[in-house]
């Protein structure tokens, strides 16, 4: 069975390295730097374990024009991965592989159809989500379903945990689906995949200001729906842009106007020091921040920054 892969979120990653190892990818497709420049949580890796197993790779700077088009019909493959990759495939490509296109979505379809489902979730204060292993078809994340695991959202789960789990899913769903067909069986669950749900939005990076006047929970979630590896959560004092990565909820009401910074606490250890900022119900602690230079404050550099005033949204 001739395999080639479509891939560059990390998230594709450990699932590519235990096909290339067990079963073996005839070929790799990813972005080329300029485009890769513009993604977040993209690997390198990839081309590494290309190296190390002598699978050719191509870069495309995407994957609806004719260089991608031409790439895939000269691989002639049987099977289409795509793992990790943030556009639509064109129809064309689609009728390329014999057996069929399969890809991943991490939610459990039908529920959150669209752009960014981890980083929705957590932002939507959800408590379960999964990863979906489905059949690729024109219409986006309406393919008939292959597989499917579901897992919690804790309170102290981040995007970049929950894409962990979500990467450890697609190596397993992955496998189960080459023995199959290895076996001849080709997968399909008794899941309707379709739903009256509006599809998920696409999420940029000035879609990560934070509106303070909103419960700490909400604000909780934000922040960690959007902290490394993606571009975070941020928000305005003196006019200077600040990026939160790292926040707690304090079990204490305040009376300030949200956003107001209470004072800053310390603490040894990691994390022991952290910025008091008012919400609409509870306290916030912010224990890592980053200015608009890129330098990163946590701990003692925290402390002596010394933050007063009323963080804002411009």
């Amino acid at each position: 069975m001739r395999i080639t892969w479509i891939g560059n979120h990390e998230e594709g990653l450990p699932a590519f390295k235990s096909v290339a190892k067990k079963n073996g990818i005839d070929a790799f497709i990813t972005l080329d730097e300029t485009a890769f420049a513009k993604r977040s949580a993209g690997s390198r890796e990839y081309l590494t374990v290309c190296e190390e197993h002598g699978i050719p790779y191509f870069f495309v700077d995407t994957i609806k024009g004719e260089r991608a088009f031409e790439i895939v019909n000269a691989q002639k493959p049987d099977l289409l991965v795509v793992l990790g990759w943030s556009e639509i495939l064109p129809e064309r490509l689609l009728d390329i592989p014999t057996i069929g296109t399969v890809g991943t979505h991490a939610a459990l379809l039908p529920h959150n159809r669209g752009s960014a489902p981890i980083n929705w979730a957590l932002i939507h204060g959800e408590h379960v989500t999964g990863n979906t292993m489905m059949w690729l078809s024109k219409d986006v994340d309406a393919g008939a379903i292959a597989d499917q695991m579901e897992f919690p959202i804790t309170p102290f789960d981040t995007c970049k945990t929950l894409y962990d789990r979500v990467a450890e899913t697609n190596a397993e769903m992955l496998e189960r689906l080459i023995d199959a067909l290895n076996k001849g069986v080709k997968p399909v669950l008794p899941i309707e995949n379709k739903t009256d749900e509006p599809i998920l939005p696409r999420r940029r990076p000035k879609d990560g200001l934070i509106q303070w006047d909103q419960s700490a929970l909400d604000l909780y979630n934000f922040i960690r729906a959007l902290t490394i590896p993606y571009p975070g959560a941020f928000t305005f004092l003196n006019g200077e842009k600040y990026l939160i990565w790292e926040a707690s909820i304090l079990p204490m009401t305040s009376h300030e106007v949200p956003g107001t910074i209470l004072g800053t606490g310390i603490g040894f250890g990691d994390h022991g020091t952290g910025i008091c900022v008012a919400t609409k119900d509870k306290v916030l602690w912010v224990t890592s921040i980053e200015d608009s230079a890129g330098k990163m404050y946590s701990n003692e550099a925290l402390y002596e920054l010394n933050l007063g005033g009323k963080f804002q949204n411009e």
